[in-house]
């Protein structure tokens, strides 16, 4: 009834597409379950177009990767956000890098090496791999500055010591105008000048995203970049679409027309009939609804769907499981039990672009897509949509 269409070669081609932009080696975020788009579906299209490395928020996420078999030895994965009580010895384990933010997560990621290196048999050698997080300006996770030389003197202590390698170091843009942007890179080169003098010499390192990495300061990318939007083929910016940057939306959200009532003039739709038809028209009932992830707040606000080659309306109050749209009557004629529904795709081939929904919701496209619901399967799709 419901389901989102991934395309797996407007993923792979969107990596190539920013390693062409950049120059750089790209890892690609999924986390969120890739941003709405299916964590395995999108891990193997990624890794299929080139990227250097797969990154996602944290350890449950990475292990997911791990058990739907992308071992190490098909993929590096980064995460970078832990709990205060968290237990690194699973992703030593299984051989995840691991984003530090701080001496005291090194402290218990040489822990859990020993801890490993203790129960495993003599042949297996454990070695944590991390990169090392500052905070360059964006206040959220990262070493601050006055903890540096602390931090970098410990982690160069432990791989010395053979406990882990310091395999990258990495910030993230604020994204507050070119002046702070290059406030901030100024900061993580000075970072990246005071680890080679304690002796590190991280290959990865990093501090662009999409906007960055898609932007006009070449700068910013350094030898790698770390994408998540641009590889789903959306664009970070709201004055340039996603064909200007040469990216292919890799998403189709589909579904089923699954009732069709014709009515005159003045019925009331929906919860609270905020919408009461204007004249005689056919609504369709779609089963998509906030539990799907169409915010209530799409209600009334102006936001389409493509039918039969047409756009019509969302109307009246979103329900927990389904929607109406109005079709009027003339389409309303011409539409079946079971046609197709697109609620947003590619705009290059005239289906509604998820940015309308973002604009009807006054919020970014990132919050759309990741927000689709479990209910919706992702279909993989080897071909363009």
């Amino acid at each position: 009834m419901r389901s989102a269409e991934i395309s797996v070669t407007a993923i792979a081609h969107n990596v190539r597409r920013v390693r062409q932009i950049t120059n750089s080696q790209v890892i690609a975020v999924v986390k969120a379950n890739a941003y709405g788009h299916g964590l395995q579906i999108t891990a193997r299209a990624a890794l299929a177009g080139g990227a250097a490395m797969l990154g996602v928020a944290d350890i449950a996420e990475a292990l997911a990767l791990r058990q739907v078999g992308i071992a190490a030895d098909v993929a590096s994965i980064l995460c970078w956000l832990h709990a205060a009580d968290q237990d690194f010895t699973e992703a030593v384990q299984q051989r995840i890098e691991l984003g530090v933010s701080g001496a005291w997560q090194l402290e218990k990621i040489a822990d859990a090496v020993r801890r490993v290196r203790g129960s495993a048999s003599a042949e297996v050698v454990a070695r944590a791999r991390v990169q090392l997080k500052i905070n360059t300006g964006l206040s959220r996770n990262g070493a601050d500055e006055r903890e540096l030389r602390e931090f970098f003197e410990l982690a160069a202590r432990l791989e010395r010591a053979g406990i882990l390698t310091v395999t990258g170091i990495f910030s993230h843009l604020a994204n507050a105008g070119e002046c702070a942007d290059n406030e901030q890179a100024a900061r993580f080169d000075s970072a990246i000048e005071l680890a080679a003098a304690v002796g590190l010499n991280p290959k990865m390192q990093h501090l662009a995203a999409s906007a960055a990495s898609l932007g006009g300061n070449s700068a910013l990318r350094y030898n790698t970049v770390r994408v998540g939007l641009a590889v789903y083929g959306l664009s970070p910016f709201a004055s340039c679409s996603s064909q200007d940057l040469g990216l292919r939306p890799a998403l189709r959200l589909k579904a089923q027309i699954v009732a069709l009532r014709r009515v005159p003039a003045g019925t009331g739709v929906s919860y609270g009939h905020n919408y009461v038809a204007p004249r005689d028209t056919v609504l369709g009932l779609i089963p998509v609804g906030y539990a799907d992830g169409m915010p209530r707040a799409l209600n009334n606000a102006n936001a389409e769907v493509l039918i039969a080659g047409a756009r019509r309306p969302i109307v009246g109050r979103i329900g927990m499981d389904q929607c109406i749209i109005d079709l009027g009557l003339e389409l309303g004629e011409r539409v079946h039990l079971g046609d197709e529904v697109v609620l947003f795709g590619d705009p290059a081939r005239g289906e509604p672009a998820v940015e309308e929904w973002a604009k009807c919701l006054e919020t970014i496209n990132y919050d759309v897509i990741a927000g689709l619901g479990a209910r919706i399967s992702r279909v993989r799709v080897a071909a363009d949509l």
